[in-house]
Order: C-alpha cells, then structure tokens, then sequence
C-alpha cells in the first residue's frame, strides 16, 4: 500500500521544451506556493495511493506540484494527445474534418472498455473525423480513440507530435485495444502530471494565440479546431465527481479524465486533468493523478475534489 508521504515541493523547471527558435525569455518566474504545497498534501492525505499534482495560472505564471515529475498511467487521459495530433492533421491538410474514417471489426475494443460505438455497431461502422473525437473525448470511446491514433500515424505519429512539442516525460506505446486487461502495457503508456499541464498550456495556447508572448514559439492547432477541443472537453459526460466537485457549481471546466480497472483491490489510475476558468477570468491548468489505490471510487474521486479545492480555495481567496 502507498501512502502520501515523500511529496516533493514543484520548481520551475518546464516539462516542455520550445522545439522551434523563439528569444531568450528573461529567467525570472514567481516562486512555488510552499504553503499551497502543504495544503494540497494535507488534501491528499485523505485517501491512499500515490498522487501527482500540477497546477499553474496561464495569465500569472503561478505554480505549484507535488510529485510533479514522477510517472503515472495515463488511461483515458492519452484522449487529448492523440486528438491534438489529428487535429494537427487537419490543419496540416492531411484531413477534413467532415472526412467519413472507415471503423473495422476487429479495432472495436473489448466489452471490458467503454465503447458506445462498439455497442450500436457491432459489426464496424464509419464515422468523420470530428465524430470520432466527439466521441473520443466527450464520451470517452475507446474504439474512437484508438481509430483516431491509427490514423494519427499509430502510436509513433502521436508521440512525434508530443516529441515536436518537447514534452519529454509522456510516453505513448499501446492502444486502448493492446493495454486492455495487461497492467505491464497500461503502465507503458505513462505520463507526469507537468507534462499533461504543459500538454493543456499548448491547447489553451493554440486556442487563444494572443495570448502567447514574443518569447514562446507558435501554436501548434489552429485556434478554431483548439477551441473545438476544448468544446468538447467542456460539454462532457466525464465524471464529474472528481476536479469539478472541487468547485462552485457553474464553473467553466474543460477536463479528460482517465480510470483503470482495480486488481487484487487496488486501482492502476484516477486521473483528471483541467483547464478552469477561475472567477478573475484567469484560467487554471490543473493535472490530478492518482496512482496505486486500495480505496473505493468515491474515496478515490473524493481525494481529486479535496486536492482542487486546496488550490482553488487559496488562489481565489484574495478575489
């Protein structure tokens, strides 16, 4: 059984790397929130496993992590790289949006993972592209999601995409097909809770380019497929048991979780990763990972909430 203990205060160190030429950003940043540190700790402490955190303000450079850089499975949350990828595709012209992917028998996943387009087809089907990643990341289809790797390139086209962006710790190697029921590939598909933040900073980015300062290198994603991403990260039957219970009601929030089976009483992943738009209208990256359980899912999803009200609660309190 894992506990809590031996979390470790973030630093300033990015998990993303510019991969294209930009000037020399001044080294100077705002220091991590220890007492925030402590906070989301103690919130952790609630329940068992090992949890991950990454947390910054896209406006202020505000940041905060414990575990920040350890590895964690993805699940679920692999959804978001790999539409990002194809999304690149589209820009790219390599794609359409409206382009009918042909769906075969044998890439429907197996009745142990969430498939509603497994359930209505059991045959194969077809669908468009911005069908499949409707269904990818708003219903988290695992059929759709690994149709839209395959298409991506397989594994390799979408981790040249995460390798193009210079996130150096997520790792992409099985489909949903492949690590289904296998804990060694499950693992192999990894990531670190800086890497998934640094993964949304370049969709919110990609959204909202006037945002991006003279230092940083372009966007990736056109802003209007970005903002359609994040559409259907919003409009979303996600649980919402996990960061969205851990603020107001009303909250814009735009997340992809990710959730293994359990074995032998312990669950592999409860992950939920955000973008938040704070009361300010400042916006929040929040990654929450939780590794290694033995406790129920309500416990499970009971710890992200209390680890996102931590945060929320001290960097809305002066507003």
């Amino acid at each position: 059984m894992l506990g809590c203990g031996g979390t470790q205060e973030t630093s300033n160190n990015s998990a993303a790397t510019p991969s294209n030429t930009a000037p020399t950003k001044p080294e100077t940043g705002p220091t991590p929130d220890a007492v925030l540190g402590r906070h989301i700790r103690e919130a952790a402490e609630k329940g068992k496993g090992r949890i991950g955190v990454h947390a910054a303000i896209v406006e202020t450079g505000q940041v905060v992590g414990i575990r920040q850089n350890e590895r964690f499975a993805m699940q679920s949350v692999v959804k978001i790289p790999i539409s990002m990828a194809v999304l690149k595709m589209v820009d790219d012209g390599k794609l359409k949006l409206d382009e009918k992917i042909k769906i075969e028998k044998s890439e429907l996943v197996p009745d142990s993972m969430h498939s509603p387009i497994k359930d209505k087809n059991p045959e194969g089907t077809e669908m468009t592209v911005d069908e499949l990643i409707k269904a990818a990341v708003s219903v988290s289809d695992g059929t759709a999601a690994d149709v839209l790797q395959r298409v991506a390139g397989n594994a390799a086209g979408v981790q040249k995409y995460i390798d193009d962006l210079g996130i150096v710790e997520m790792e992409v190697k099985y489909t949903h097909k492949e690590f289904s029921g296998n804990t060694e590939r499950q693992y192999a598909n990894w990531t670190s809770p800086e890497a998934v933040s640094a993964l949304l900073t370049e969709l919110y980015r990609s959204a909202y380019p006037e945002t991006v300062d003279k230092y940083a290198p372009p966007p990736t994603i056109s802003s209007e497929n970005a903002k359609l991403l994040l559409k259907y990260m919003t409009e979303t039957e996600n649980p919402a048991a996990r960061i969205k219970a851990g603020v107001p009601e009303g909250t814009v929030v735009a997340h992809k979780t990710g959730s293994s089976g359990t074995s032998n009483g312990i669950t592999a992943a409860t992950n939920d990763a955000a973008i938040i738009t704070l009361p300010n209208g400042n916006h929040m990256i929040l990654t929450v990972l939780l590794a290694d359980s033995p406790d129920d899912q309500d416990t499970r999803n009971a710890t992200i909430a209390a680890v996102t009200k931590a945060i929320w609660d001290k960097w809305t309190a002066t507003e």
